[in-house]
């Protein structure tokens, strides 16, 4: 007897993805962009702007995603008490982590003592004073003021992620509270979302562009002989970063999540060569958005723990902000012992909050911390600002491999992660959509549950 599922007719054949042309052409770029800032350093830096014009397209699309993705996430929540659970437990392990961090700079740096012996000029101190940012050194009551935006609509104006996470949160609970009165608003900004996630793939397609000028710029500034110096800095930052990435949050998400963190950065290699190109993490922060509700982590885990994540989980920059001190103080002549670094860092810790994933905000962070604890140092950042942008792909690479495995494992803690759809999607059986970047509701398990006909009836085969 033929059975409905053999009699079904066969499923239209996709359409190639050819998006994967694109970051062929990405990785083409950097490497042209590296072949001309060794050959013509003064030409390339003039290139930044491009690379610069790339990443600022790609922030004016983080507001609104960021709003859409938390409302729709938390207007589809009947109880307020899940969204304040997710968020509770993602500030603790935000905070957890960031220490632990803290604690492995703290040993490799002493370890290294790579700043010893390093001359600090008058031009050096000039160009360390010239990297503070008034707004680095804010008090803790100015940061959190400064969470309030001045209107609703110059939230999505002034460049804050959190600004624009706490009016998401309060439109999302007031949509709530609305009940079936809010489900109209819901499915416009439904449609609004997919408005903006289809802008941004069009926006994907100049990524070439942006890395070839940004890589070119940044190997024409700093240039070869800038680098032999401070080598043992940077292998020293970046080794310490592969530690802490696949070691500590390796072994979290095996025991956790039982996932290898090589399969979910493999599914995630597009947005770690964005990155790579771009020296910012916030290049793929909508895409981090969009891949993890697809893996199968709830709207609101992810509409929360990824936008306050980008705040409060910068892995990578307290790894940065704790060597880069030991650095400057060795290299000062003036090293500290461990009593004066545990109070610095940890001053760090609480100055590096809200602090973007945009290339050069680690440098002007830790300026502005400096500047606030210990205000000798700050002569000595002139040091490292040849190399901060190659240390900045590290950091950025950091931070977001730590948010992307946060988000799993809050995801796995909450109950709020479909098991069976991440096995599916890392297993390549359910491809990412690159030209939409949102899912159209079908692929997931539910669906395909639904897809398989019981009795052979019209229903269920048309369903086939």
């Amino acid at each position: 007897m033929t059975s409905a599922a053999d009699t079904a007719p066969a499923a239209p054949k996709a359409k190639r993805d050819r998006t994967h042309y694109l970051y062929i052409a990405v990785i083409i770029a950097v490497a042209a962009g590296i072949a001309v800032g060794l050959a013509a350093p003064d030409f390339a830096v003039g290139l930044k702007p491009i690379g610069t014009g790339f990443v600022n397209l790609i922030k004016m699309m983080i507001s609104p995603i960021i709003f859409c993705t938390i409302v729709l996430g938390i207007g589809s929540v009947r109880k307020a008490a899940k969204v304040g659970a997710v968020g509770g437990i993602a500030l603790v392990y935000f905070t957890i982590m960031s220490l632990v961090a803290l604690g492995i700079g703290l040993v490799v740096g002493n370890i290294l003592e790579p700043g010893t012996g390093l001359a600090v000029t008058d031009a050096i101190k000039d160009a360390g004073h010239a990297q503070i940012d008034p707004e680095a050194g804010k008090s803790t009551t100015e940061f959190l003021l400064g969470i309030i935006p001045t209107t609703i609509v110059s939230a999505f104006t002034n460049e804050s992620v959190l600004q624009t996470l706490l009016i998401a949160l309060l439109a999302g609970f007031a949509l709530q509270g609305m009940g079936s009165a809010g489900q109209p608003i819901l499915r416009g900004i439904e449609h609004i979302q997919r408005l903006v996630f289809r802008i941004l793939a069009m926006v994907m397609w100049a990524a070439p562009i942006g890395a070839f000028g940004a890589i070119a710029a940044v190997t024409g500034s700093a240039g070869v002989d800038a680098l032999k110096s401070l080598a043992v800095l940077m292998l020293g930052f970046y080794v310490t970063c592969f530690l802490f990435v696949f070691i500590v949050l390796g072994v979290l998400l095996r025991v956790i999540s039982g996932l290898n963190i090589l399969t979910l950065f493999k599914y995630l290699g597009r947005e770690f060569l964005l990155i790579l190109s771009t020296s910012s993490s916030e290049s793929a922060l909508p895409r981090l958005i969009a891949k993890m509700e697809h893996l199968g982590v709830s709207k609101p885990v992810v509409g929360i723990t990824v936008p306050t994540g980008y705040s409060f989980n910068l892995d990578g920059t307290m790894i940065y902000m704790t060597m880069a001190s030991l650095f400057i103080a060795d290299a000062m002549g003036t090293p500290m012992s461990i009593g004066e670094q545990i109070p610095l860092l940890l001053f760090l810790l609480v100055a590096s909050k809200g602090a973007a994933g945009v290339t050069g905000a680690g440098l002007a962070t830790l300026a502005g911390g400096l500047q606030s604890h210990k205000p000798a140092l700050v002569d000595g950042i002139g040091l490292i600002v040849g190399i901060d942008r190659f240390m900045s792909e590290a950091r950025a690479l950091t931070n977001f491999a730590g948010n992307a495995v946060a988000t799993v494992l809050i995801g796995t803690w909450t109950k709020e992660i479909d098991k069976a759809r991440v096995e599916q999607v890392l297993a390549g059986q359910l491809p990412f959509d690159e030209k939409t970047l949102l899912d159209d509701g079908d692929g997931g398990p539910a669906d395909d549950q639904a897809e398989v006909p019981e009795q052979g009836g019209e229903k269920e085969l048309a369903k086939a």
